[in-house]
């Protein structure tokens, strides 16, 4: 055990001041107390410690093109051309690439203030077909990247069998996706077994359905079975809705829109997360809240792509959870996604302070609680707050940094998110271990140096 004394902490239960927290040997949080004594054993923290941010939704890939893709090629620039380039990308990535550009994101991550992530990853099979002798090289890759950086990780193995509605089959540059629906279900069920001989461990096993209109109906149920045999309670991941297109896609297909579509099969509930969810009628967004599931924004490359604005108020007034993601990786910064969420709402209703409540009239405070403790379910891990029996994953905000100097409470959250207050992360733990120490990661410069020679000799852009 390890006892921290800290000027004040965000608790679940509101701030504490001149507060202690005790750290187990396995990471988790074991007590707090508020108006602690000195103590002489304890190491104090000068500053306030606020949860990490989980990071629900990343494609790792993709941070080795963030900036490429801005640009015109076509009339009509869309997420539809964007994936062009993106799909050069995914057939040119071998595991040690991936690893590189996974350890380079996960710091780069941390040093933002996300202490954990969901990696949707559906990069499963060796440049032109085939398969991996062993254990797959490249989920490998990601969990070799996360235990580097010491970022939680929830590995999303995806499943992606067709490239539209009605079970097209997948084009050439799609083939690296495909995993049958007996493999995937085989090889999340070697890897959970795996990591269960691994207590404390930071790595976990979720799973993803890429999208309705990568996954059919039939294969759908099939896949959610076998999960929920596994584990009723792993969390489920899916993109939908995002694009106007897909949505219109999915009502000539099946007459029914995305989101009605899934809500009709009768298997969405709490361990779902729903990623995007862009075009979700007022009645989806009803019903994705009765049954308990969440919702993952990723404003900056919702953004990025011209996606559109998820109704943010609507989900969080019916009481459902809303957590956020990187995605892309085009931003990697849970202030910006959370500055970008309420601003979204802003310029919809052209009023202020959207996102804000009467229990909780702080704005930046309302969303990092809220993103956290969703964000924690999302990729099922004890973590999001600090409460006894959760993973000690927490910010140390530098209070006397000119953008949080002099702000109270609640106050320090709302810096953090609208005014520059990333600048003031002093550090970054992640299980009871200081990851970031004056703003720095023990990693980052031979990494950089490594990515930044690796991005010279390769690219994948579409010019």
């Amino acid at each position: 055990m390890t006892i921290y004394h800290v000027d004040a902490l965000l608790a679940g239960s509101g701030w504490m001041h001149d507060a202690a927290i005790t750290v187990s040997d396995t990471g988790l949080i074991s007590a707090l107390e508020p108006k602690a004594a000195p103590d002489a054993a304890a190491v104090r923290l000068r500053g306030a410690l606020v949860p990490g941010m989980p990071n629900a939704h990343s494609h790792a890939f993709q941070r080795a093109m963030a900036g490429d893709g801005e640009y015109r090629t076509a009339s009509h620039e869309s997420f539809w051309t964007w994936r062009t380039a993106m799909y050069a990308l995914a057939n040119g990535v071998e595991p040690a690439d991936l690893e590189l550009i996974a350890t380079q994101l996960f710091i780069e991550m941390l040093k933002a203030g996300y202490t954990s992530v969901a990696e949707f990853h559906y990069l499963h099979r060796p440049v032109g077909g085939g398969t991996y002798e062993g254990e797959n090289a490249l989920w490998q890759a990601v969990d070799a990247a996360a235990s580097t950086a010491g970022i939680g990780l929830t590995l999303l193995p995806t499943l992606y069998l067709s490239s539209d509605f009605g079970g097209r089959p997948l084009l050439p540059e799609q083939q690296r996706f495909r995993l049958e629906v007996p493999e995937f279900l085989e090889a999340i069920a070697r890897r959970r077994s795996s990591l269960k001989a691994s207590a404390g461990s930071t790595l976990h096993t979720g799973a993803a359905l890429h999208s309705l209109r990568a996954v059919p109906l039939e294969s759908l149920r099939e896949a959610v079975a076998g999960l929920v045999a596994m584990d009723s309670a792993g969390v489920i991941h899916i993109h939908i809705a995002e694009q106007l297109l897909e949505v219109r896609a999915c009502q000539q297909a099946t007459g029914r829109r995305p989101i009605e579509l899934l809500l009709d099969t009768g298997l969405v509930g709490p361990a779902w997360c729903l990623v995007h969810a862009t075009h979700a009628s007022a009645a989806e967004i009803t019903a994705v809240a009765a049954a308990q599931a969440g919702v993952c924004v990723c404003p900056s490359t919702e953004g990025n792509l011209g996606d559109g604005f998820f109704d943010a108020e609507r989900l969080l007034t019916r009481r459902g959870r809303l957590c956020i993601g990187s995605d892309s990786e085009a931003s990697i910064s849970p202030s910006e996604e959370l500055r970008w969420l309420e601003y979204q709402q802003r310029i919809r209703r052209r009023r202020r302070a959207v996102l804000a409540t009467r229990r909780e009239p702080h704005v930046g405070a309302r969303l990092w609680r809220e993103a956290a403790r969703s964000g924690a379910r999302a990729l099922g891990q004890a973590v999001g707050a600090l409460e006894i029996g959760r993973r000690a994953d927490w910010l140390l905000l530098d209070t006397d940094n000119p953008a949080l100097a002099g702000a109270a409470a609640d106050g320090l959250l709302d810096r953090l998110v609208f005014g520059g207050g990333q600048a003031a992360i002093r550090e970054v733990w992640v299980a009871g271990r200081a990851v970031v120490v004056d703003g720095h990661h023990r990693h980052e410069q031979q990494t950089a140096v490594r990515f930044a020679d690796w991005l010279r000799q390769r690219r994948f852009t579409a010019t």
